[in-house]
């Protein structure tokens, strides 16, 4: 229960350190749908792993009515992740999302409809998901890669890389 509540503490933070119109963690906590959304999986994502599916559901639909967040409670979800201006995400069942991500609105990291065990991407650590980006299937993305807004990624992309455009390629990679 401590680690839950720091863990959350963390996520509310790095909202306060990344939103520049966030004035202090209490409003990140009390005004954000980016957190209650976190707040909400958190929970549905600890009863999924307990095989409790239909309560983790409930609370995973309840979650998206209120936040207009849809995040399954299968995805596995790092540190401090920062969903800003969150309306209208999806989030799959087996996707994974690494720490220190930023993922803006109207985002999908979804399937294809082709795959039927692993259907749905996993993000390195320090990925930014630009408004509208849709990645799909069963693919990686790399640590520190930036997916520009509206793009459709449907490809592994390596680590330091940027990627835009429909299909998503990459415009810049850089070797740390």
């Amino acid at each position: 229960m401590k680690n839950t509540i720091k863990r959350l503490y963390e996520d509310a933070k790095n909202i306060k350190e990344k939103d520049p119109a966030c004035r202090n963690i209490l409003e990140a906590i009390i005004l954000y749908p980016g957190f209650h959304a976190i707040l909400f999986h958190r929970i549905a994502h600890f009863l999924y792993c307990k095989k409790i599916y239909f309560l983790s559901r409930l609370i995973s639909q309840i979650a998206r009515h209120i936040t207009g967040i849809e995040i399954h409670p299968g995805a596995k979800i790092g540190k401090k992740l920062f969903i800003d201006h969150g309306m209208g995400i999806v989030i799959g069942e087996t996707a994974t999302i690494g720490d220190n991500c930023t993922i803006y609105h109207n985002s999908t990291l979804g399937g294809t409809g082709k795959d039927k065990y692993k259907r749905h991407p996993d993000l390195g650590n320090n990925v930014m998901v630009g408004s509208g980006a849709k990645i799909l299937g069963p693919i990686k993305i790399g640590n520190n890669v930036k997916i520009g807004a509206n793009s459709v990624v449907l490809e592994n992309i390596p680590d330091n890389a940027t990627v835009v455009g429909i299909p998503g390629k990459i415009v810049k990679s850089t070797i740390l």
